[in-house]
């Protein structure tokens, strides 16, 4: 089996062939403005690979509803919402599609392959410029009764504002740029923190108080074995440990230490959401 595997963003899609269990010739073209015109960029990225294609997987934002073959919701690529995407993709490609969220590939990636191989139970953050998940029980994923279910970004911390505005060193960067006039990226802004710059210090030390106060309430409520983070932010290893320490100390001070769960770095990082669109390819293709 050979697939042509995409991940969706804003600006930019990715896209790799997919050949016993290894992702290859990796690329990306800049998101197009319309259907029509993204219809027309998958069959030219299809046509350049040599081999035989069986089908395509596809790594979206929304909330994809496999049911009704749509994305609900809504993100920024507007035109894939809303409409018969499944079998409009059909048509023009001549090949088997499948779609998921982009959180929940990555999250099915590690899940089979990666970091969470071995849990039972897990919760996948994705931290970007804002935060998504996906959450695992009994190994299987969970969307909710509303296709909602890991849409952690929308937790509220106890400053009202939500984790996506409070948990992001985008978000956090541009924080810091307007209180002090000194515009910084996030990497810039953790750069400050690694020279002891006082002031980038406690910026990122608010960002790290704010997602382990939405870890508490994900572990209290879940109770996973494991949390799993991914997301640009995620290469940096002082992170799991951060949050580690963090939590332990919250959950130590309710009195239930024991329930502290291993958090582990994404193991395949940016190619997360082209294996798992892959991988959930391969098992919607075994339960027809």
């Amino acid at each position: 089996m050979s697939l042509v595997v995409f991940d969706m963003g804003g600006s930019s899609i990715k896209y790799g062939l997919w050949k016993q269990q290894t992702i290859s010739q990796l690329d990306r073209f800049t998101t197009p403005s319309t259907f029509e015109k993204l219809k027309l960029q998958f069959k030219q990225v299809i046509a350049q690979f040599k081999e035989e294609i069986t089908g395509v997987a596809i790594s979206a934002p929304g909330a994809v509803n496999v049911t009704q073959r749509k994305i609900d919701g809504i993100s920024a690529i507007p035109y894939i919402h809303h409409r018969p995407i499944f079998d409009e993709l059909e048509d023009a490609l001549d090949l088997p599609v499948t779609i998921e969220n982009d959180a929940n590939c990555a999250g099915i990636c590690e899940m089979t392959l990666g970091a969470g191989k071995h849990s039972k139970h897990a919760i996948f953050l994705v931290i970007g410029t804002g935060v998504g998940g996906a959450i695992f029980i009994n190994r299987h994923l969970y969307k909710g009764a509303h296709l909602f279910g890991g849409e952690v970004g929308l937790m509220h911390n106890q400053n009202k504002m939500t984790l996506s505005h409070n948990g992001t060193a985008v978000n956090t960067a541009h924080r810091f740029s307007e209180q002090y006039g000194n515009k910084v990226t996030g990497i810039e802004l953790f750069e400050q923190k690694d020279k002891g710059d006082k002031r980038a210090i406690q910026a990122i030390e608010t960002m790290y108080e704010h997602l382990a106060d939405s870890l508490y309430n994900i572990q209290v409520s879940l109770d996973p074995e494991m949390i799993i983070l991914g997301g640009g932010i995620s290469a940096r290893k002082e992170l799991a440990e951060e949050l580690q320490g963090r939590l332990q100390t919250l959950l130590t001070n309710e009195g239930v230490p024991e329930i502290l769960p291993e958090i582990k770095t994404c193991h395949y990082q940016n190619n997360a959401n082209l294996i798992g669109a892959a991988i959930n390819f391969e098992t919607m293709q075994k339960d027809r």
